[in-house]
C-alpha cells in the first residue's frame, strides 16, 4: 500500500512538470513572446531582491537603494556577477560605517 501511495504521489508531481515541458518544446512562439518569456526570470529576481534592498537599514532606506543602483550600473557595464555583488556590498558597507 505504501509503495502505491509513493508511486501515485510521484506520478501526480511528475505530470504537471513534464507535460508543459513537452508541449512547449513542440510549439514555436513568435519572437515577441520569446522575448517576453525570457524577461520573466529577471522580473522574478527583481521582485525577490527589491524588498531586501529597502530593508538593509530600516531607518535609512536610501542606503539599500544606493547599493542597488551601484549594482545596476556595474551590471550595465557588463562586469562579472561576483564583481557586481562585491561592489554593491562594498557600497552599503561604506555608507553604514
Amino acid at each position: 500500500m505504501i509503495l502505491l501511495i509513493i508511486l501515485g504521489m510521484s506520478l501526480v508531481t511528475m505530470v504537471p512538470r513534464m507535460l508543459p515541458a513537452y508541449i512547449v518544446d513542440k510549439i514555436h512562439f513568435p519572437g515577441w513572446m520569446n522575448r517576453w518569456l525570457n524577461a520573466i526570470p529577471y522580473a522574478a529576481l527583481g521582485a525577490l531582491i527589491f524588498p531586501g534592498i529597502l530593508t538593509v537599514k530600516p531607518d535609512q532606506p536610501y542606503v539599500g537603494l544606493i547599493g542597488g543602483a551601484v549594482a545596476v550600473v556595474l551590471a550595465f557595464f557588463g562586469l562579472n556577477i561576483i564583481l557586481v555583488v562585491i561592489g554593491a556590498i562594498a557600497t552599503v558597507f561604506l555608507l553604514t560605517i
